[in-house]
């Protein structure tokens, strides 16, 4: 059996003169990642929020004093973020930003390319109970392994298996669902042929 050919066909060519510069575009896609954060504070959060607000509403009155003062359009930027309420309330939100980023871990999750996946999904089939319940893998041992294969950082499937068993059903659903939406997320503009 011949070898299958890697060069378009010559009559894609010649309808398509840019033919080969799009395959190198659709060649250099990267495979996407989707970013999961995980932080034990909740009043961390709170903190950073309530400082943004309090940056947005110092910025506010700043922009009504400029208008008070006439002060020019081109100056205004300045003016305004120069406003000691508005520094002091700039430095708040990077302190509590800070706060939250030291207590945030976060992990990075890329999709697998397609044989990948698929050799995850035969690794890991439904026992036959979940597959008569409509499931496509073993709820039992693919979450851990997805994330593990997924995972950016280098998370092993009992690193995976033991943060799924000891984390609530909130923050395990959550540690899944990153490693499982990245690759099932949809890149491409079908059209409305």
């Amino acid at each position: 059996m011949p070898a299958a050919s890697t060069e378009p066909p010559a009559h894609a060519v010649a309808a398509d003169a840019h033919w080969a510069a799009k395959m190198a575009k659709l060649r250099a896609r990267r495979l996407p990642e989707r970013a999961a954060k995980f932080v034990d504070d909740p009043l961390l959060r709170t903190a950073r929020n309530e400082t943004l607000l309090k940056l947005a509403a110092a910025r506010a009155e700043a922009e009504t004093a400029a208008d008070h003062q006439a002060v020019p359009e081109r100056e205004r930027e300045q003016w305004v973020t120069t406003r000691p309420e508005v520094v002091a309330a700039e430095l708040a939100a990077g302190s509590a930003q800070e706060a939250l980023d030291e207590a945030t871990v976060e992990l990075l999750f890329r999709a697998l390319p397609r044989p990948a996946w698929e050799q995850l999904l035969r690794e890991h089939p439904p026992t036959e109970e979940q597959a008569d319940q409509g499931m496509e893998y073993n709820v039992d041992t693919y979450p851990a392994a997805l994330v593990s294969a997924s995972s950016v950082d280098g998370m092993s499937v009992e690193e995976a298996q033991e943060l799924l068993d000891a984390w609530s059903d909130p923050d395990a659903k959550a540690l899944f669902t990153a490693a499982l939406v990245v690759n099932q997320q949809l890149r491409a503009d079908l059209g409305k042929g």
